[in-house]
C-alpha cells in the first residue's frame, strides 16, 4: 500500500528505471522494431510527435535493437546552430565512414568530401552525384549487413542533407538499410513528407499517463496529481517535468504561469526556474554549452567547459537539466537548452558566443555564425563574413545554407544599399532551393531597402525564374507582366528578362490571352544586338508558328554565339525543337552537355524539351535517362512542376515500348500533380501517352477518346504546340473505332490553322492522317506527301508508322510487291526502336505481305521492362554496375539485381555475353525486316 505525505501530496519512490518511463507505446515500438528487423515494406519511417512526446526514447530503444542484433547503426541530430552550414547533418551521420568513402568512385568521393568543405572542388556542384555517393556508401555498407540510418529532429537539419539523403532513401528499396526520421508534428522535413509513411505519436491515455506518475521518484497525489494531469494533456515530457516541479517548490500544485501559455513554453519556465537556483559556475557552463548547442570536445575545454565529470554540472544534474552521455554532457531536452539561453541576459550570451568565435578561428563557417549571434547591431566586418561563408557554401551546393547566411548579412549590412544587394544574391541562392515563398520574401524585403531600378529589377527576375517552374501559372504570369510592364522604360533588359519567364509560363499554360500579353509588352521594349537573342526565345516559345520562317533563320548564329557558354545553347536547343527544328535542336544538345553536364540543382525552364527532342529523334534511352535526372532533382527540390514534365515524356516512351501499365501510372501521375487547365501542356501530354498505351492494347475507342480531349469540343487545340502532333495518332485511333468523320474536321481545322506556317515534321503529320481518314482510293497522295520530304527521316519513329500505314493501304489495294519495301524499313526501325507492339503489327502485315517473317521473338530484350533493357544496354557497352548506377541513380545492388534477373530471360550466364546478345539482336532485326 502506497504511504502518502499529506503535505506534498505525493509518494516518494526510487529513481525509475529508463526503460520503465516508455509507457503507452507498445504500438509504437512494434512498428519501429518492425522496421529495425527489415520487415516493413518502405524503407524509411518518419516518426512525427510534438515537443516532449518521446520520439528520441522511442529511436533509442530502436537504436539498442537493431545495435544487439548487429546491424551497423549511423546516427545524427539536427541541431539550431548548424542548421545554416550546408552538410552538417550529413557529415555528422557520415564521419566514421571515412573508410569506407575510399571504395567508392573518385568522382562521388571528390564530390561528397568537397560537400563536406574538404578537397578541391568538382566540375561544379552536382546535388545529385553526392546522392549517388551516399547512396553507394549505404549500399556498400548492406553488403555487409543491415545497416540502421537515425535522423533525429530532422526539423533543425541542414536543407542540403535532407536533400541528399531524400534522394538516396528513394532508391533504397530491397537494401538491407532503414532509415527512422524523427521530427516534430507539422513540421516540414523536406524531402521526406510526401509519400513517405509516418508513425504520430498522440498524447498518452489517462491510464498511461497515471502509470508515468507512479514512477516518478516523487509520485503527485490529490489533487496535485489531477491539475498536472490537466495541464501535461498526456504530454510525457510535461508529467515528468511538472511533478518535478511540483516536488521541488514545495506546493500542493504545480507552478502557475501568469496567464494561458503554450506547453512548451510553461515547460521552458519551469527549466529556466531551475537554472536561477544554480551555483554561479555551473549556470555559466550551461549557458556555453546552450550557446554551443551541440557538444563539440575540441573545443569545449579551450572555451572554459568543464570536464563531463567535474563537479561543475552536478547541480545541473540534480535540476533534471542535463545528462552524460558517454564522454560529453548534454542536455536533457532541446527545451531545456532553449530556457537557459533565452533566459541569460544578451551581455552574457553575447560573451559566450565571441568566446566560441574566438576558438573557431579554424572552423570559419561556424564562426561566423557565432560572431553573428554577438552582434548587437549592425557590423560591416561580420556581415563579411557571413558572406563569405555564402560563398563557401554555394560552392559545395549549400544553397539553403548560402541563402540563410546572405540574409543575415543583409541584416547586419550598416548601408542600406548593401543590404539590398545582400537580399537580392541570397534570393539568388534561394531560387535553387526551390521554396517560392522564401525566394518572394527576400525579394520583397530587398525592395524595401533600396530604389535602385537595377536591384529591384534583378529581385523580380529571380522570383521569376523560380515561380515558372511551379504549379501556380495564371498567378505568376501576371505577376512576371506586371513587373515587366514597371521595368520597361527604366529597365529594359529586366523587363525583357521577365518576358522570358512569362513565355515559358505561357507555354505551360496555353492561355492565347498571354500570347497577346507578351506580344504588346515586347513591342514597347528597344531593339538591339544584345538582346536578339532573349528577343527570339520570347517570341519563339510564346508563339512559334507567327514567324518560324525567321525564326528558324536566327538559331545557327545564336547556337555560334552560344558555342562557349553551355546554358545558353540550351536555350537555343529548346527553341529549335519548339520549333520543330528536332535535328537541330538534338545536335546542339548534344554539344551543351559535352560541355557541361546539366550541373546545378533545379532543371531549366522548359527542361523536358531536351527529353521530347530524343524521342523525336528516335534516341529512346537518353530520353528516359534525361527524365530520370530531371526527376531526380525535381522530387529533391519538391518542384512537382518539372516532375510532372518529366513523367509525361517518360511515360510517352513507356507506351511506344509496349509497356501500357507503366506508361498509364506514370501519365496518371503526372495528372495527379497539376491542375489541367493550369498546365494545359503537361495535361496535353499525359493524355497522348494514355492514347498511346491504350493503341498500344488495341483498345482504339479509349485511346481515341483521350487523344480527342487534347482538343476543345469544337476541335480548337488545347494548347497551341503541344497538341498537333497527336493529329495523326488521332486519326489512325479514329478509322479503327468508326469516328472518322470527327476527327477529319479536327485534321482540317489544326490545317486551316497552321496554313503556311506549318513545319515539314507538322504537315507530314497532318498528311498521314489525311491518308488515314481519306477514302481509299483518295488516300495515297497524302501518305506519298507524308514520306516525300528527306528531313523527315530524323522523326524515324514517325516515319516508320507513315511507312506502315502505306504498306497497309498499299496491301489492300492488292499492290504486294509495293507494299514489301515500306513494310521492311519500318519493321527494321521499330525493331532498332524497341516499339514492341508496332513491331508485331508490322511483322503481320509483313507474312500478310509474302515475307519471311520467323514467328520467334526478334528482339531478345522484349521480355524485360524498359528500366532492365536500359541497364542491359549500358552494361552492354561495358558500364560498371556502379557507373550505370551513376547515370541511372540507382545503387549498384539494384543495378546487379536486375541483371540478375535479366539473364535468364535474355538466355545467357555472363556479362561478357551481353554485347554480342545486343549486335546479334539488331542483326537479327536488320535480317528478318
Amino acid at each position: 500500500m502506497d504511504e502518502h505525505t499529506g503535505d506534498l501530496g505525493a509518494v516518494t519512490r526510487p529513481d525509475p528505471d529508463p526503460e520503465e518511463l516508455i509507457l503507452g507505446r507498445d504500438a509504437e515500438l512494434a512498428r519501429l522494431f518492425r522496421a529495425v528487423d527489415s520487415e516493413a515494406a518502405d524503407p524509411v519511417l518518419i516518426l512525427a510527435g510534438e515537443m516532449g512526446t518521446g520520439k528520441s526514447a522511442l529511436l533509442d530503444r530502436a537504436v539498442r535493437r537493431a545495435e544487439a542484433s548487429g546491424a551497423r547503426v549511423l546516427r545524427a541530430e539536427g541541431s539550431e546552430s548548424e542548421s545554416s552550414l550546408a552538410f552538417s547533418a550529413l557529415h555528422q551521420l557520415l564521419r566514421s565512414l571515412r573508410a569506407e568513402m575510399d571504395g567508392i568512385p573518385e568522382r562521388q568521393r571528390a564530390a561528397l568530401v568537397h560537400a563536406f568543405g574538404s578537397g578541391p572542388a568538382p566540375l561544379g556542384p552536382d546535388l545529385m552525384l553526392v546522392g549517388v555517393a551516399v547512396l553507394n556508401l549505404l549500399s556498400d555498407l548492406g553488403d555487409r549487413g543491415p545497416v540502421l540510418v537515425v535522423l533525429d529532429d530532422a526539423q533543425w537539419c541542414d536543407r542540403a542533407s535532407l536533400d541528399v539523403l531524400s534522394f538516396a532513401a528513394r532508391r533504397l528499396a530491397g537494401e538491407p538499410v532503414t532509415i527512422l526520421i524523427g521530427a516534430r508534428s507539422g513540421d516540414h522535413v523536406p524531402g521526406f513528407d510526401r509519400h513517405v509513411p509516418t508513425l504520430t505519436l498522440e498524447p498518452l491515455d489517462n491510464t498511461s499517463a497515471g502509470r508515468l506518475l507512479d514512477l516518478q521518484p516523487t509520485s503527485p497525489t490529490s489533487h496535485t496529481r489531477t491539475r498536472i494531469l490537466e495541464q501535461a494533456g498526456g504530454n510525457p515530457l510535461a508529467l515528468v517535468e511538472l511533478t518535478r516541479a511540483a516536488s521541488a517548490h514545495d506546493t500542493a500544485a504545480p507552478p502557475q504561469s501568469a496567464g494561458p501559455l503554450p506547453l512548451t513554453d510553461h515547460l521552458e519556465r519551469i527549466f529556466a526556474a531551475r537554472q536561477s537556483e544554480l551555483p554561479t559556475d555551473t549556470a555559466e557552463a550551461l549557458l556555453l554549452l546552450a550557446a554551443m548547442d551541440s557538444t563539440d570536445s575540441a573545443i569545449a575545454a579551450a572555451v572554459g567547459l568543464p570536464a563531463p565529470r567535474d563537479a561543475a554540472w552536478l547541480p545541473a544534474e540534480q535540476a533534471g537539466l542535463v545528462r552524460h552521455t558517454g564522454r560529453d554532457v548534454r542536455f536533457r531536452h532541446p527545451l531545456v537548452r532553449s530556457a537557459v539561453y533565452h533566459a541569460a541576459s544578451s551581455g552574457a550570451q553575447r560573451k559566450a558566443h565571441l568566446a566560441l568565435a574566438e576558438m573557431l578561428r579554424g572552423a570559419p563557417d561556424r564562426r561566423a555564425w557565432h560572431l553573428a549571434a554577438a552582434c548587437p547591431g549592425p557590423d560591416a566586418d561580420v556581415s563579411a563574413e557571413l558572406e563569405r561563408t555564402a560563398a563557401r557554401a554555394r560552392r559545395r551546393g549549400g544553397h539553403a545554407a548560402a541563402g540563410k547566411a546572405l540574409q543575415r548579412a543583409a541584416e547586419l549590412a550598416p548601408r542600406r544599399e548593401d543590404s539590398a544587394r545582400l537580399l537580392i544574391e541570397a534570393a539568388s541562392a534561394a531560387v535553387f532551393t526551390g521554396d517560392i515563398a522564401w525566394v518572394e520574401e527576400l525579394a520583397a524585403a530587398a525592395r524595401a531597402r533600396t530604389d535602385d531600378p537595377s536591384l529591384l529589377a534583378s529581385a523580380a527576375v529571380l522570383a521569376g525564374r523560380l515561380a515558372v517552374l511551379t504549379v501556380r501559372h495564371a498567378t505568376v504570369f501576371s505577376r512576371l507582366t506586371e513587373a515587366a510592364e514597371q521595368l520597361a522604360l527604366s529597365y529594359p533588359a529586366a523587363a525583357l528578362d521577365l518576358l522570358a519567364d512569362a513565355a515559358v509560363v505561357r507555354f505551360y499554360a496555353g492561355e492565347d490571352t498571354q500570347r497577346h500579353r507578351i506580344a504588346d509588352l515586347l513591342r514597347r521594349l528597344p531593339e538591339d544586338a544584345s538582346s536578339a537573342g532573349v528577343r527570339t526565345w520570347v517570341m519563339a516559345v510564346s508563339d512559334p508558328f507567327d514567324e518560324r520562317a525567321g525564326l528558324v533563320a536566327l538559331l545557327p548564329q545564336l547556337a555560334t554565339e552560344a558555342e562557349t557558354r553551355p546554358e545558353q545553347l540550351t536555350a537555343v536547343g529548346i527553341m529549335a525543337w519548339i520549333l520543330d527544328e528536332t535535328p537541330q535542336a538534338v545536335r546542339v544538345f548534344d554539344e551543351a552537355f559535352h560541355r557541361w553536364e546539366l550541373q546545378g540543382a533545379l532543371p531549366e525552364g522548359l527542361g523536358g524539351a531536351v527529353a521530347w527532342a530524343y524521342v523525336e529523334r528516335g534516341r529512346w534511352e537518353q530520353a528516359r535517362e534525361a527524365c530520370t535526372r530531371t526527376t531526380a532533382v525535381g522530387r529533391a527540390v519538391g518542384l512537382d512542376h518539372a516532375v510532372a514534365c518529366a513523367a509525361t515524356v517518360d511515360a510517352a516512351v513507356l507506351a511506344f515500348q509496349g509497356d501500357a501499365s507503366s506508361a498509364r501510372a506514370r501519365a496518371e501521375e503526372a495528372l495527379d500533380l497539376i491542375d489541367p487547365l493550369e498546365s494545359r501542356s503537361v495535361a496535353v501530354y499525359a493524355r497522348r501517352a494514355l492514347g498511346a498505351a491504350a493503341a498500344a492494347e488495341g483498345a482504339y475507342e479509349t485511346a481515341y477518346d483521350q487523344f480527342r480531349m487534347v482538343f476543345t469540343a469544337d476541335g480548337t487545340p488545347m494548347h497551341y504546340h503541344a497538341c498537333y502532333p497527336a493529329l495523326a495518332d488521332l486519326a489512325a485511333a479514329a478509322v479503327r473505332c468508326g469516328r472518322g468523320d470527327e476527327a477529319a474536321q479536327i485534321v482540317e481545322r489544326s490545317a486551316n490553322t497552321l496554313a503556311d506556317n506549318a513545319s515539314p515534321r507538322l504537315r507530314a503529320l497532318i498528311s498521314r492522317a489525311r491518308g488515314l481518314l481519306a477514302n481509299p482510293e483518295d488516300a495515297e497522295p497524302h501518305f506519298r506527301a507524308a514520306l516525300a520530304d528527306p528531313v523527315l527521316e530524323y522523326w524515324p519513329f514517325e516515319r516508320a508508322q507513315t511507312l506502315l500505314d502505306l504498306a497497309e493501304w498499299l496491301r489492300r489495294r492488292r499492290r504486294i510487291t509495293e507494299a514489301r519495301g515500306p513494310l521492311t524499313e519500318a519493321l527494321e526501325t521499330f525493331r532498332r526502336l524497341g516499339a514492341r507492339p508496332w513491331i508485331e503489327r508490322a511483322r503481320v502485315e509483313s507474312r500478310a505481305a509474302g515475307l519471311d517473317v520467323t514467328d520467334t521473338a526478334p528482339d531478345a530484350l522484349a521480355e524485360l521492362s524498359p528500366q532492365q533493357q536500359q541497364i542491359i544496354r549500358l552494361a552492354a557497352r561495358g558500364l560498371t554496375n556502379r557507373e550505370i548506377g551513376e547515370k541511372l541513380f540507382l545503387s549498384p545492388r539494384t543495378v546487379s539485381s536486375h541483371l540478375y534477373r535479366s539473364f535468364p530471360k535474355l538466355g545467357i550466364t555472363a556479362r561478357s555475353q551481353l554485347r554480342d546478345l545486343i549486335e546479334g539482336t539488331l542483326a537479327t532485326a536488320r535480317q528478318q525486316g
